[in-house]
C-alpha cells in the first residue's frame, strides 16, 4: 500500500510538473526562438555569397591601396611593401599628371553620368505616359521598347561599333549620304565625337528600364484621379504637374539613385566600343581606374581610386537619401 500511495504521489507530482506556467514558457520560448532565427537562417546563404563575391574583394582592394603594389609584386602581392597614404595623395595631387588625370576623367563622368540619367528618365517617362492610352498594337510597342534592356550588353555595343564606323558606319551614311547633315563623314570613335557616341549608346540601353519601372508605378495611380480633373477643367499638362509627378515621387526617388549608379559604374560600354584605352572625351572614371591598374601595372594607384570612388558614391547615396526623406517629410506635413 505504501509502493501504491508513492506511485500515486509521483504520478501527482508529474501532473503538475506538466502544468506548471514554467512547462509550459519551455516549448513557447523554442517556437519563438524557430520562428525569430527562421529569416536568418533563410538569409545565411545570401549573406555568405554577399560575403564571398563583394565585401572579401572590396577589403583586399582597401588592404591593396595602402601597398606599393606594382607589377613586380604580381606574383605575391602580399610582400609588396606598405606605401600609407601615398597612393591617394598621388591620386588627389590634381598639379600633378596622375591627378590631373584623374580630374578630368571624374569631371567627364559626371557630366556624362547626368546626361544619361536625364534623357533616359525623360524619354523613360514620356513612353510610360504614352503607353497608358489604349490603342492597336500597344502590347507590341513595349516589347519592343524593351528589347534594347533586353539585349546582353556586349551583343548592343558591338552593334553600335559596327554602326559608328566612319567608312560604312550606319551613322555617318544616315547623316552624311542621306540627310546631308554634315559636310563629311565624321569619326564616332575617337576625338570629340567619342562623347556623344558613348551618350547615345548608353541612353539607347538605359531608357527602356526608366520606361518599365515608371510604367509599373503609373498602374497604381487611380484613373479616377484624371477623370475628376479633367472634369474639374485641368488639362494634361495639369493633371501631369499636380497627379502623375507626385505620385511618381517615390518610385523617381529610387530609380535616379539606381539609374546614377549603374552609369556612374558602368564599364562595360566604354569598354566594348572603345577598347582598353579610351579617348580623353570619354575618358570613364571606371575605365581609367582599369587603366590606371591593368595597363600601366600599378594597381597600388589604381586601388586607391577605386576607395576614392567608393567613398564619393557613398556620399552621394546617403546626401541624396537624405534629402528625399526630408523632402518626403515635408510634402506629407
Amino acid at each position: 500500500m505504501t509502493t501504491t500511495t508513492a506511485a500515486s504521489a509521483d504520478s501527482g507530482e508529474r501532473t503538475v510538473r506538466k502544468d506548471s506556467p514554467g512547462a509550459a514558457r519551455g516549448p513557447r520560448r523554442t517556437g519563438r526562438i524557430r520562428r525569430i532565427g527562421l529569416p536568418y537562417l533563410l538569409l545565411l546563404p545570401a549573406l555568405l555569397l554577399e560575403l564571398l563575391v563583394h565585401l572579401v574583394p572590396m577589403v583586399i582592394g582597401i588592404v591593396m591601396s595602402f601597398k606599393e603594389l606594382t607589377q613586380f609584386y604580381i606574383r605575391d602581392w602580399g610582400t609588396a611593401p606598405w606605401s600609407g597614404f601615398d597612393n591617394y595623395k598621388v591620386s588627389v595631387d590634381f598639379s600633378a599628371p596622375v591627378g590631373k588625370a584623374l580630374l578630368h576623367s571624374f569631371l567627364v563622368t559626371v557630366g556624362f553620368t547626368l546626361l544619361s540619367v536625364g534623357l533616359c528618365w525623360l524619354i523613360g517617362t514620356a513612353a510610360a505616359i504614352y503607353m497608358q492610352d489604349t490603342f492597336r498594337g500597344r502590347g507590341l510597342l513595349r516589347a519592343l521598347f524593351l528589347v534594347p534592356y533586353a539585349l546582353p550588353v556586349y551583343a548592343a555595343v558591338i552593334t553600335w561599333v559596327f554602326m559608328f564606323q566612319h567608312d560604312n558606319g550606319l551613322v555617318n551614311h544616315v547623316l552624311h549620304d542621306q540627310l546631308h547633315l554634315t559636310d563629311k563623314p565624321s569619326f564616332w570613335l575617337i576625338g570629340d565625337n567619342s562623347f556623344y557616341a558613348l551618350l547615345v549608346v548608353s541612353v539607347w540601353k538605359g531608357w527602356p528600364f526608366a520606361f518599365l519601372i515608371i510604367m509599373a508605378g503609373l498602374q497604381n495611380i487611380p484613373g479616377e484621379l484624371y477623370e475628376a480633373a479633367a472634369l474639374d477643367g485641368a488639362g494634361l499638362w495639369q493633371q501631369l504637374r499636380r497627379i502623375t509627378l507626385p505620385s511618381l515621387r517615390p518610385v523617381n526617388q529610387v530609380l535616379i539613385l539606381v539609374l546614377f549608379l549603374w552609369t556612374f559604374n558602368d564599364f562595360n560600354t566604354p569598354f566594348v566600343l572603345f577598347g582598353r584605352t579610351a579617348p580623353e572625351a570619354a575618358d570613364l572614371i571606371s575605365v581609367h581606374i582599369y587603366q590606371a591598374s591593368f595597363v600601366t601595372w600599378n594597381f597600388g594607384t589604381g586601388s586607391a581610386m577605386s576607395v576614392l570612388l567608393l567613398l564619393f558614391l557613398l556620399v552621394v547615396t546617403g546626401a541624396y537619401l537624405l534629402l528625399t526623406s526630408r523632402g518626403r517629410k515635408t510634402a506629407d506635413v
